[in-house]
């Protein structure tokens, strides 16, 4: 009996194990057979980059400065101002007098000349006489031909000795022109550097700086690489320090880069005015013709380590980022230099929160009026707070 109960527990046992790993089975089995849970799925705008007509305005700055600076000052040394008569700002008319020397000495020194050449002439006529005596004796004996040469040698001399004292007095009364100092163009005093007193120097400062006829124009600096979108003749607003705003046009475009700053001087035209002060600040918006070009939304672009980035939406509604390069911005749109052709599909609306390779669920197309609110909802959406796609949940 004690053999056959034994047999019996054996059996109750092996019983209880087959009916455990049935269990675990059948466990197994039913996780198994769990379908695996939804992709998530962000929804988001889309837009595309499209060809639209730019009508670009490239910015510069720079100062005013005048289109010709007229330098004025004394042609001799050694005199002083006795007087200024134009002062800065002032508008003059060419040869008008600006500044006026002593010339107390130099006019003694004329008088002194003119006296050199009365007694020349008259020095000159007595010697002209004398060797007109002598004319026809050449041979008859009645004076030696040594005496007859003398003579005629004597008169050459003497009136070499008039030309002299005539040109000594001229230059004098030259520099006695000069002793007025005269501005050689019509044009407008922006600086005087003289007082009344001062001794002239030709090698020191100039007395007066000029600008011709007034013209001031806009000097401004422009980066090597954006100089070739400008072309002479080119519609430019300026707008000064002020507020004001002047209508100008492009007249001189430098062949020359700046080796240390690399930028390119371009020269703006602008209309005569009084309020346009050389050393002014002003900022130039160059304004091109609209050109189709490939652009796309403002919050489309999103910037990350390496740059400006946009999220490409492929096929299979996948993200792929790919970096691209910008280029000027107009009315909610950025020129794309660099990136995806015309008609690739961006994500808008949260596009900034999608990984490379995330699935996404396009809304209705974005436009530009609606980007703003796209963005917000993209914000919302990566806080789980709407645009949220709920995962898809397994057997329970």
């Amino acid at each position: 009996m004690a053999k056959s109960s034994e047999n019996w527990m054996a059996l109750g046992a092996v019983a209880v194990a087959l009916m455990l790993l049935s269990g675990c089975s059948r466990s197994n089995a039913d996780k198994t057979a769990q379908p695996a849970p939804a992709e998530a799925v962000r929804a988001v705008s889309m837009a595309r980059v499209e060809l639209r007509p730019m009508g670009m305005a490239q910015q510069a700055s720079g100062l005013l400065v005048a289109r010709e600076e007229i330098a004025v000052g004394p042609e001799l040394s050694g005199y002083r101002v006795a007087a200024l008569l134009a002062d800065e700002g002032d508008s003059v008319r060419a040869g008008q007098p600006l500044a006026r020397l002593d010339d107390g000495l130099l006019q003694a020194r004329i008088r002194q000349a003119e006296a050199s050449l009365a007694q020349a002439r008259a020095q000159a006529r007595q010697a002209q006489a004398e060797s007109a005596r002598v004319d026809g004796l050449d041979g008859q004996g009645v004076l030696s031909e040594e005496q007859i040469q003398q003579r005629r040698t004597a008169a050459a001399s003497a009136n070499a000795s008039a030309d002299v004292a005539a040109a000594n007095l001229a230059g004098l009364k030259e520099e006695a022109e000069r002793m007025t100092l005269r501005a050689p163009v019509a044009g407008v005093v922006l600086q005087r550097n003289v007082r009344r007193g001062d001794v002239a120097s030709p090698g020191g400062e100039a007395m007066f700086r000029l600008a011709r006829d007034g013209m001031v124009e806009l000097a401004a600096e422009v980066p090597e690489d954006q100089v070739d979108r400008i072309h002479l003749g080119d519609a430019v607003e300026v707008t000064l320090a002020s507020g004001v705003v002047l209508h100008g046009k492009v007249r001189l475009l430098s062949r020359r880069v700046d080796e240390k700053t690399k930028l390119a001087q371009v020269r703006v035209s602008l209309p005569v005015r009084a309020d346009l002060r050389p050393g002014g600040f002003a900022r130039a918006d160059f304004l091109h013709s609209a050109e189709p070009v490939a652009a796309v939304p403002e919050k489309a672009i999103h910037f990350e380590a390496g740059g400006p980035q946009l999220a490409t939406i492929d096929g299979d509604d996948r993200i792929r980022k790919l970096p691209v390069t910008l280029g000027a911005r107009s009315q909610g749109w950025v020129v794309l230099r660099d990136g995806p052709p015309v008609g690739t599909r961006l994500a808008l609306g949260g596009g900034a929160f999608v990984l490379d390779g995330d699935r996404v669920q396009i809304k209705q197309p974005a436009t530009v009026e609606a980007a703003a609110s796209a963005s917000v909802s993209g914000v919302k959406a990566a806080s789980g707070v709407a645009d949220s796609a709920p995962a898809a949940s397994g057997g329970q």
